[in-house]
């Protein structure tokens, strides 16, 4: 009986162990990234997900072998999008490369292909009276009104309101401008034209919020957790949710995404492709082309082809 206990004692210590090592190695590879803070976030999430499979399927880690890889790739197709996927592998395949060459693991997810992209966006797009209502019922809530009225005319994303400040809204070439920090970059190294109408509320709500230095962020919060702080991704996309459903819109195609590509899908109706293309910031033309979609559906919805089968039959 004894021999048993300190069997089950010398597995529990190799275990832990074990355990260690690999939180270890993931630091360590996390340290030697020469990523963004924000990619090097992602990575440990998505690294910790998957050890986190291999220790509840019972696999062990020094006999993982490619046919694992590709199992737990078709397990996280069942369960997550195709771009979450995409991260998680490249996470992994960044992650084992590294391994053998410290000669910690063998690299057996070299060549494991992510998941490929659909070219067209999942997210709807608003109709103008949805627009319209979605904007009423924003009305008496000054902050909030800003943010999605500014979301709807800029395309702005929940990433570049969170990080605006007030020392952002300026002017260039005679024209007030709001410097944006978009997603993947560095800096402030663009910006969007506000119009008076996306201004007005903006101003509004400053005037009421009486901000100190023009340092502090564009929008704060109120509650009670995070007063006058920085707001959270998370927070615009509840804001955005909360009205959708006071409208009548409670479909998942629905997100804060969708003031983005109503504001394309608007451009695209008043102006051009290429119109989408500045406003929005994409580096190709080929990312605007995407809304041309919505558009085409919008128009086959309003006059069906299937329709004419009523008339004859």
């Amino acid at each position: 009986m004894e021999s048993l206990v300190k069997t089950g004692v010398v597995n529990a210590v190799m275990e832990c162990q074990k355990e260690v090592s690999i939180s270890n190695a993931i630091n360590m590879f996390l340290v030697e990234c020469d990523i963004r803070e924000n990619s090097r976030v992602v990575y440990r999430r998505g690294l910790q997900c998957f050890f986190k499979w291999v220790e509840n399927t019972g696999r062990l880690i020094s006999e993982l072998s490619r046919a694992d890889i590709i199992a737990y790739k078709e397990t996280l197709l069942g369960t997550h999008s195709n771009l979450t996927v995409s991260g998680y592998l490249v996470a992994l395949r960044r992650f084992y490369e590294w391994a053998e060459g410290n000669k910690l693991y063998p690299n057996i997810a070299k060549g494991i292909k992510s998941p490929k992209r659909k070219n067209a966006y999942l997210k709807e797009h608003l109709r103008e009276n949805q627009i319209h209502e979605l904007l009423n019922h924003f009305e008496d809530n000054v902050r909030d009104y800003a943010i999605v009225n500014l979301m709807l005319r800029t395309g702005l994303r929940c990433i570049e309101v969170i990080r605006l400040n007030i020392e952002d809204i300026t002017f260039k070439g005679g024209q007030r401008i709001l410097k944006v920090w978009g997603k993947g970059r560095d800096d402030k190294d663009n910006f969007v034209v506000l119009t008076d109408k996306a201004y007005a509320p903006i101003k509004t709500y400053l005037d009421i919020r009486k901000s100190s230095t023009l340092k502090e962020p564009l929008f704060v919060s109120t509650s009670n957790r995070n007063q006058q702080g920085r707001l959270t991704t998370r927070t615009i996309s509840k804001i955005c949710k909360e009205g959708f459903r006071a409208i009548g819109i409670d479909a998942k195609e629905y997100t804060a995404h969708s003031c983005r590509h109503s504001t394309a899908v608007m451009l695209l109706k008043n102006g051009t492709l290429a119109d989408v293309q500045s406003v929005l910031r994409h580096a190709s033309p080929a990312t605007s082309q995407i809304y041309t979609r919505s558009i085409e559906e919008e128009l086959r919805l309003q006059n069906p082809s299937e329709m004419k089968l009523d008339t004859a039959f």
